[in-house]
């Protein structure tokens, strides 16, 4: 499909494009549906909204470059960190939309260090929290495919209250220490499939939300498919939580590769936000250079009300809706070398014991010159190296065929998880067993 350019706004570079990709989308929608194509070559843009039934197509050499100009993002309802905000338009936004593609072999750059800078240094010029790159919200039938992504102002994919979407042969980098730049994070979603990504990014690789305690709406996120991916640099490989109000159930990770992330799999929550995260299983996935490889943390800190003092408190609390569950997770056939601080950090509450956890065929070994690093983001957690597991509050749990290489200490410190077994694993005879722990 072809129209006339239209120039919009022009800033001493070359002239901003949005009014002509606009027009092209919205001519493909009102014709039914159809493919808008993207040459080669640089095309500076504003926020652009897709349509029902259009495939943005970039083709090999193509480069969307969004302008980081505020004004070029119009104000729109959305969630931001799991609560309603109002937020700068998207980079590329649908809302409502059936049948939206991305596609193609060229690249989305959100051109976000502007955005970085004036996040970091003046917060206050900041009308609304900064733009994802894509964002897709309450869509059904969402594809993303083989595109490079980079430079994300904040969040790169969050497809969001979306069902049906697929996500794959992407490329997503943006700068280690770039802030908020996770790269895919599906919230409140159903029935999503990620596989075959690279991602390297300055936060969580993929982080998987339900929404928190501040949303009226509980959602859960389910039937999430990640495969054949490799994660790099960021703070989590893949990450649950913390924002699991509505809950996360059904989650298979299989066939990854992390490397040089802060921790690998990740969960992390806290009192107050409620929700339960329950059948997620891990298997056949390679570590290298982490700083923990497992993490299951509800006494997260960070955030609105992290600092209350419920949330560090390690004291059985009253059971209620706000209470986080964590049960029936399988970690399976899993390899960590080269690790820094603790070969991993697996907790409950005390009144809210993590259930039905299963380690089974899984090998940790240490960094010849670790680097300290706090395995969880918890108040009472400290740095530390060549730290074995640590479990707590766990029940009806297994650990089964575990190896742990270049540890000090006890293999296995184990507090308040009478239930626990630890069969067939070296170092089961080198178990710290504390505060009425069993093994």
């Amino acid at each position: 499909m072809q129209t006339e350019t239209v120039n919009t706004v022009a800033d001493g570079e070359t002239e901003i494009e949005t009014a002509r990709w606009q027009s092209e989308i919205d001519a493909a929608a009102r014709a039914g549906g159809g493919r808008v194509v993207v040459p080669a070559g640089t095309h500076r843009t504003g926020s652009l909204r897709l349509r029902s039934n259009v495939e943005l197509h970039l083709e090999a050499g193509a480069v969307l470059r969004f302008v980081p100009d505020p004004a070029l993002y119009p104000p729109v309802e959305a969630r931001w960190e799991g609560a309603p905000e109002t937020i700068h338009q998207p980079c590329v936004y649908a809302r409502g939309e059936t049948n939206v593609s991305i596609t193609g072999f060229g690249t989305i750059d959100g051109q976000g260090a502007t955005w970085w800078d004036t996040f970091r240094h003046r917060r206050d010029e900041l009308a609304h929290p900064r733009p994802t790159l894509l964002g897709l919200h309450e869509c059904e039938r969402v594809t993303i495919r083989d595109v490079t992504l980079r430079n994300s102002p904040s969040w790169t994919v969050h497809p969001l209250l979306c069902d049906g979407v697929t996500i794959t042969n992407l490329v997503i980098v943006n700068p280690a220490d770039s802030p908020n730049t996770d790269g895919i994070d599906p919230e409140s979603s159903r029935n999503v499939r990620i596989s075959d990504c690279h991602i390297d990014v300055g936060d969580d690789c993929i982080a998987i939300k339900a929404g928190t305690e501040r949303s009226p709406q509980r959602v859960p996120c389910e039937n999430i498919t990640i495969t054949n991916c490799t994660m790099v640099h960021g703070h989590g490989g893949v990450v649950i939580g913390s924002e699991m109000t509505g809950g996360v159930r059904g989650v298979v990770i299989s066939n990854c590769v992390f490397e040089g992330t802060d921790r690998g799999i990740r969960f992390k929550a806290r009192r107050g936000r409620g929700g339960v995260v329950e059948d997620v299983r891990v298997t056949n996935v390679i570590m290298r250079g982490v700083m923990c490889p497992f993490v299951v943390n509800p006494f997260y800190f960070c955030g609105p009300d992290g600092k209350l003092p419920r949330v560090a408190d390690r004291d059985p609390h009253p059971v209620g809706d706000d209470t986080p569950v964590f049960r029936r997770i399988h970690l399976a056939h899993i390899t960590a070398r080269d690790v820094h601080a603790s070969a991993g950090h697996l907790f409950g509450l005390p009144e809210a014991p993590l259930s039905e956890l299963t380690l089974d065929d899984v090998t940790v070994s240490f960094a010849r010159t670790p680097v300290p690093g706090q395995p969880a983001m918890a108040a009472w957690v400290d740095d530390v190296t060549r730290q074995g597991f640590r479990i707590g509050h766990v029940t009806d749990s297994s650990v089964v065929r575990v190896r742990v290489e270049g540890h000090e200490g006890a293999a296995f410190q184990v507090e308040d998880s009478p239930t626990l077994r630890l069969t067939e694993s070296t170092g089961c005879d080198d178990v710290g067993v504390r505060a009425g722990a069993g093994s």
